[in-house]
């Protein structure tokens, strides 16, 4: 069994390698000037397309939060003469897949589809992407749906958590509330909301596309303007930037729970950030590699205190934070917050170790290969380089920039970036020893 799991793990190294090594990007442009990312493999009859419209549930209407993704979970209930289970039965018949997504910055379509009915599962795609239905029933059943969502996440600590922490930190800005929106701005959605909402984010002026599979430049050409013409021209204006108001200090959130979860950060670094490369690694050392993580040392295995801790870059579009998540028993939660602070503390006054630089490099230019494991990863991976403005050929490079960050640079970013005086923390739970401090 060991054997066999090692044999199967080292085929699975060796083929993400060569697929990563096999990665050749071309730019591809159709007639009416939509252009896309492709990468070419035909020893499969198979195609994965990426699209992403910029913006996202950040572009909700005023009053009208929870549109944008109450609008996307529609979009396969229904569209040209096909109810809900006619689409479905008809994607199935073609053997696609499709999936629609929405986050705070973007609006996600994924397809999946063969090479000898790519025709029909295009226009099927197109169909559902230009012409949905938004029937009242399904309207009906899909607020249901995020309704119960949204109940849900009012029981559970780490929403409120999330959710506590934006509020604070983002104050009128989209970002300060859930995309799903609430209980009543859900109820009071129209349909005419959901039409108006498609329009304000699936517009050609924000749209990116990454394709890879058994498809040419000139027929994936062909494919983007017959499927994505149509489409509105623009959409609503973008967010502005924010700056994250949150103080340094605790927010408590009286909650029945054995065990507290806190949430804390700062400001961070957005992801062009000639520092950006430094930071990712730093955080790799500090909080972002599991068990080889500092605070997972001094947290967990020195003290106890936690089952699990990790911290994280936030490069959103709109605002760059620093986070971080423990959670720890109510009468632990304290010492839990008090260590990480020092943690946090220590690292910036005294940087890290050679030999810590060294082992992260290692980690994240090894783990990079791995994700281009498929074509699906490929085409989402192109999508998220060309929202993130990085050239073409950044694949085969994007090691190279790992290895050319030294220890000075990490340590200067450390100092710079690591503030234990500005880590707000918001506690949910019963947690002993802490009080809210504004």
């Amino acid at each position: 069994m060991i054997r066999s799991f090692i044999t199967t793990f080292v085929a699975f190294l060796m083929t993400a390698h060569t697929a990563f090594a096999a990665v050749e990007i071309q730019e591809v442009t159709s007639k009416s000037g939509i252009k896309a990312w492709l990468v070419e493999e035909h020893s499969i009859p198979f195609v994965a397309l990426e699209i992403r419209f910029k913006g996202g549930a950040s572009l909700d209407a005023e009053g009208k939060r929870g549109a944008i993704n109450l609008m996307t979970a529609l979009l396969e209930e229904g569209s040209g003469d096909m109810d809900a289970q006619a689409f479905a039965q008809a994607r199935d018949a073609l053997a696609a897949d499709f999936s629609f997504d929405v986050n705070d910055d973007s609006l996600q379509i994924s397809a999946r589809f063969l090479t000898d009915t790519q025709d029909e599962a295009i226009a099927l795609l197109r169909q559902a992407i230009l012409k949905p239905l938004f029937e009242q029933s399904a309207i009906d059943r899909v607020k249901s749906q995020v309704q119960s969502i949204i109940a849900s996440d009012l029981k559970d600590p780490n929403s409120i958590a999330s959710e506590t922490f934006a509020r604070l930190a983002y104050g009128q800005h989209p970002y300060a509330s859930n995309i799903n929106g609430t209980q009543q701005s859900v109820a009071a959605l129209t349909q005419a909301d959901l039409f108006e909402a498609k329009d304000r984010t699936m517009a050609l002026d924000r749209l990116y596309v990454g394709a890879s599979g058994d498809i040419t430049p000139d027929a994936l050409a062909f494919l983007l303007d017959d499927l994505l013409l149509g489409l509105p021209e623009s959409g609503a204006p973008m967010p502005a930037q924010v700056t994250q108001s949150l103080q340094a200090g605790v927010t408590v959130v009286p909650f029945e729970t054995p065990q507290s979860v806190a949430l804390f950060g700062h400001n961070g670094l957005s992801q062009d950030d000639p520092d950006f490369f430094a930071a990712f690694i730093l955080n790799t050392i500090l909080g972002g590699s599991g068990f080889e993580a500092r605070l997972m040392k001094e947290v967990r295995e020195e003290r106890g205190l936690t089952y699990g801790i990790g911290s994280y870059l936030v490069p959103k579009d709109y605002a760059a934070m620093y986070l971080g998540q423990v959670s720890s028993a109510n009468d632990r939660i304290a010492e839990a917050v008090e260590v990480t602070k020092q943690v946090w503390a220590d690292t910036a006054r005294n940087g890290v170790s050679e030999d810590e630089l060294s082992r992260a490099q290692t980690y994240l230019t090894g783990a990079y290969p791995l994700r281009f494991d498929g074509n699906g990863p490929i085409a989402n991976i192109m999508v998220g380089m060309q929202m993130q403005g990085l050239p073409i050929d950044y694949i085969p490079t994007r090691n190279d920039k790992v290895e050319a960050v030294t220890l000075e640079d990490v340590n200067r970013v450390a100092a710079e970036l690591l503030r234990a005086d500005d880590l707000h923390f918001v506690v949910v739970g019963q947690p002993m020893g802490l009080q809210s401090t504004n």
